[in-house]
């Protein structure tokens, strides 16, 4: 993932925020909404592409695009930021590779010491049997 190429293909779009900011919010668009074309990108690879179809699926639409907002502050730059941070933050979430599982057993010891609990839960609950009257 190159993100400076990304970067520079990043769709910016501003409107009026419905967050904090008084009489400002009528006033300056402060909402921030950032798209990306995760197909005509340049700084993702093919094989990455693919993955982040695969991940991000139900978050890109129809037609493509990545998108991303913020409203959180009632500075445009700052929402800007932020922006930015969460569009980034979704591209590394999906492009992390998970660990493979490797299949353990459980040791010997950890087998005896279940089987020893399940003794003593069985005889606890023979205890409180009555008495057989024959």
């Amino acid at each position: 993932m190159d993100r400076e190429q990304i970067h520079k293909e990043l769709i910016v779009k501003f409107s009026r925020s419905s967050g904090p900011g008084g009489q400002n919010v009528n006033k300056v668009a402060t909402k921030v909404i950032t798209s990306l074309h995760i197909d005509s990108s340049e700084g993702l690879s093919s094989g990455e592409k693919r993955r982040i179809w695969d991940k991000l699926s139900n978050k890109i639409s129809k037609e493509g695009y990545l998108t991303v907002s913020a409203e959180d502050s009632r500075s445009q730059s700052k929402n800007r930021d932020i922006a930015e941070k969460k569009l980034f933050a979704l591209l590394a979430d999906a492009l992390k590779k998970p660990k493979l599982r490797r299949k353990t057993k459980p040791s010997r010891a950890s087998k005896e010491k279940r089987l020893k609990k399940k003794k003593a839960i069985g005889e606890k609950k023979q205890g409180r049997k009555k008495p057989d009257i024959n």
